[in-house]
């Protein structure tokens, strides 16, 4: 293995996420249709769950934080032996998750994030870097999570937990995204659109990010279950809501031109989309329905996800910030696979199983064409040091 794969954590962590989705889905529902028996730990609806929540999302998150921190704080972040061993970590939970035995496989799950948190603590400590020291605590929130939800299939927690964790994860990932889109879109946006000048409003700003720790901590305490349905309605759809309004502080539609850049807007849409979704179709509290639940994770998770991938890995590798026809297929397949998966449902509800197998195939497509085009790519030196 090369100097350059194991220098930054982006680099063995975005293709090692990108190749676990392009698995994971087809595997999920060649199980879903009976084609394939997955004798994993947990059931296979959970399995599913847990892997995009606590398995592929991570290794996403973790990618980014390793490398952003480093250019937060100019401090080191694990590179070489300790970057591997994070990786191994990390590769031997996605692996006993799927073989067992379900103790060694919950405890070597668990212990990821927590690891992760605790190399990103050192840079962040010793920089006194207040403003991105929260990313320490929402690790360790989901991983603690994480836990929760084997726990409940282990016996150590109460059954509760084996939806309130994906639901109150799926809640801090939408946090984090919510955060680092309202820093990079509008930040890129306006650096690469002339004239552009993004909006911001202080108190649309606080709303966004404040409603959302308000989901949060009402998932969390199970309080969400036990209010009167018109009131988390109306709090779902107030949060949509005002998320739609930032979003058109943006100004998104001058990035048309830029498709690296249009993703970034497009795929934070989904965000509100499924606030909006939830307000109509889950509010009870508990386990959010279906479709709600894939405009997060499809859409606005695995949609910015994909465009943050491609923006970094490019940018941190010295090569052109520009999508080529391998990117424009990934993200035309990412919001096709959200697409399909949201609003197929909605328009033709008797092809449900259509629906989830053509999202299925896209959402396969989009992460294998991210495999395939970066794998070189985060293999090798950057490329204006290698040009000098």
């Amino acid at each position: 293995m090369n100097r350059a794969f194991l220098s930054i954590g982006f680099r063995p962590f975005y293709v090692a996420a990108a190749l676990f989705a392009a698995v994971a889905i087809p595997a999920w529902f060649a199980a879903y249709r009976g084609w394939l028996v997955l004798d994993a730990p947990l059931p296979g609806m959970a399995w599913h769950a847990h892997e995009m929540v606590f398995g592929f999302a991570p290794a996403v998150i973790s990618g980014f934080l390793l490398t952003a921190v480093r250019n937060w704080t100019g401090r080191p972040t694990p590179a070489g032996g300790a970057l591997a061993a994070l990786v191994a970590l990390w590769l031997a939970g996605r692996v006993l998750q799927l073989t067992g035995p379900a103790l060694p496989a919950a405890l070597l799950d668990i212990a990821f994030l927590p690891a992760v948190a605790a190399v990103l603590a050192v840079p962040l400590w010793q920089s006194r870097n207040r403003r991105n020291a929260f990313v320490v605590p929402l690790l360790l929130a989901l991983g603690g999570l994480g836990a929760a939800h084997h726990g409940a299939y282990l016996g150590w927690t109460d059954g509760v937990w084996a939806s309130r964790a994906v639901t109150v994860a799926l809640d801090l990932i939408a946090l984090l995204l919510t955060v680092i889109g309202g820093r990079v879109i509008p930040a890129f946006s306006a650096n690469a659109v002339p004239g552009l000048r993004p909006r911001r409003w202080p108190v649309v700003e606080a709303l966004a990010i404040g409603l959302l720790l308000v989901i949060v901590l009402l998932e969390v305490s199970g309080a969400a279950a036990g209010l009167p349905r018109p009131w988390l309605q109306a709090l779902f759809a107030t949060a949509g809501v005002v998320h739609l309004v930032r979003l058109a502080g943006w100004q998104p539609w001058a990035t048309r031109g830029n498709v690296l850049l249009l993703v970034l807007p497009l795929g934070y849409l989904w965000l509100p989309l499924h606030l909006l979704l939830r307000a109509g179709l889950d509010g009870a509290g508990g386990q959010m329905a279906p479709l709600a639940l894939h405009a997060l994770t499809v859409g606005a998770m695995a949609g910015l996800m994909l465009a943050m991938m491609t923006r970094s890995a490019l940018g941190h590798t010295g090569r052109p910030l520009a999508a080529g026809p391998w990117e424009q297929v990934m993200f035309l397949a990412i919001h096709l696979a959200a697409a399909t998966r949201v609003l197929g449902p909605l328009i033709w509800p008797g092809a449900h199983a259509a629906w989830i197998a053509v999202s299925a195939v896209c959402w396969t497509v989009a992460f294998a064409a991210f495999a395939a085009r970066y794998l070189p790519i985060v293999s090798s030196p950057r490329a204006d040091v290698a040009a000098l």
